[in-house]
């Protein structure tokens, strides 16, 4: 992008900012999680993990206790960074198709400076023998919206190196590896983020941190006092660990100055791993990644912008990952490039009044996997649950929905209006969509 156009751009976005009441156009971190459930965090009521820096920021900022993720990772990565159901545009798992436009391209319309740090896992390289064409592509990332990117797994597969200790990065089509050994990667996404922090601080910037933590393997962290320590202790130190490089994004905005003009939305991609044992007041928990109900895809949410998010505000307003580029869109004054499902919760974030989705959707097709046979669409308002093969549960109430309603036990209204949005989108195919076939339009 040129100067002249970067300028002009900037100054377009200065005008709407006056307009919205923005002094100068808002930064934008958004931090997602990997396996983290809603009940992973102190704030939402966790017995097992301490989370204090995460705590802080919703006491100091918005807690959304409705929002959702789709079961898995890939499908909720695309659903997030294109504001679409995956029902348009997931093709396979760990591929996102460069054509899509995402919240990447849309920031960069708007005159922000981008960056992408953590996992990509979009190229198409899960697959085995067959993979995607341009699965080699280092650059996938910068043609995806991004100026800048430090990622795990773009062209190389985990078996090469995994994400944590001694990782395998690619940082704008470079390659570090040798020169990252004995360090932790966590550590270099974080440090590369508030890096970029400071040489943007006098610009717009937008900031995707797509965590590494916590997903499996369950190892050691450098504040580990075992180095040798696995599974669910190791989890609870990668909890730890996860809460506070979040923390150290938030000293680095202060730091600079620039809470006042950031908007922070921390999330999760999908339910913690299915080895994971969790307590809440109510009950244990089983990590519920992978499955369509409430602890599969109940995710948490928190958005803390100083001075603008009701301080220590709580919200029960629903959330789908459709929303996020539509509240990107609406906070920049920005158009998409292509249609979007989602329902802007920009109101949400400066306390008053706007528009609420009635219900969320999910058209899950995992196509990875054990989950490959798990298909299924389904359409909630929180309280009842509508799947595509007719049933229904109450799932504030039968949390493993376990026991199927019959429709008279459903509020008629309800039903009727669950079963009108499912029908609103496109139903399976007969058969499974082949590798690579074209999606619906």
């Amino acid at each position: 992008m040129s100067s002249l156009i970067k300028f002009l751009l900037v100054a377009g976005m200065s005008v709407v900012a006056g307009a919205l009441g923005f002094a100068r156009p808002p930064n934008v971190v958004l931090i997602m999680a990997d396996d983290m459930g809603y009940e992973c965090l102190g704030v939402n009521g966790s017995l097992s993990y301490e989370t204090p820096r995460l705590d802080e920021l919703a006491a100091k900022g918005l807690r959304f206790t409705n929002a959702y993720s789709t079961p898995l990772c890939t499908p909720s990565r695309v659903q997030i960074m294109t504001g679409r159901y995956n029902v348009f545009n997931y093709e396979e798992f760990g591929y996102l198709n460069p054509n899509l436009p995402t919240f990447g391209h849309l920031m960069q319309d708007a005159g922000y400076a981008t960056l992408i740090a953590g996992k990509w896992q979009l190229n198409g390289i899960s697959h085995g023998p067959e993979k995607f064409e341009g699965w080699d592509d280092p650059m996938r990332p910068g043609a995806a919206g991004f100026d800048e990117w430090s990622l795990w797994q773009v062209t190389q597969p985990k078996k090469i190196a995994e994400r944590f200790w001694d990782p395998l990065i690619e940082q704008n089509g470079d390659v570090l590896h040798a020169e990252l050994a004995g360090t932790y990667g966590p550590d270099h996404f974080t440090e590369y983020i508030c890096d970029f922090i400071e040489r943007k601080r006098d610009e717009p910037f937008f900031v995707y941190y797509p965590m590494v933590l916590v997903h499996d393997p369950f190892i050691s962290t450098p504040d580990s006092v075992d180095p040798e320590v696995t599974g669910q202790e190791a989890f609870a130190d990668m909890m730890r660990y996860a809460d506070k490089l979040v923390g150290r994004i938030v000293d680095k905005l202060a730091a600079e100055n620039l809470l006042d003009d950031t908007i922070i939305i921390l999330t999760a991609d999908n339910g913690t791993d299915r080895k994971i044992v969790s307590q809440i007041a109510a009950r244990e928990i089983v990590g519920g990644k992978g499955q369509t109900i409430d602890d599969g895809i109940h995710v948490p949410m928190i958005a803390y912008w100083k001075g603008r998010t009701p301080e220590g505000g709580i919200t029960d307003q629903l959330v789908d990952f459709t929303d996020f580029k539509m509240t990107l869109a609406d906070l920049t004054g920005t158009e998409s490039k292509g249609p979007l499902d989602g329902v802007s919760f920009l109101p949400a974030l400066e306390d008053r009044m706007g528009p609420e989705r009635e219900w969320i959707f999910c058209h899950y097709d995992p196509r990875w996997g054990r989950f490959r046979s798990q298909r299924s669409a389904f359409a909630s308002d929180g309280q009842f649950k509508v799947y595509h093969d007719g049933r229904v549960f109450a799932v504030t109430d039968d949390v493993m929905e376990s026991e199927p309603l019959a429709d008279a036990a459903v509020p008629a209204d309800v039903l009727r209006q669950l079963r009108n949005a499912l029908a609103s989108y496109p139903d399976f195919p007969a058969e499974e969509t082949a590798f690579g076939e074209p999606l619906l339009p």
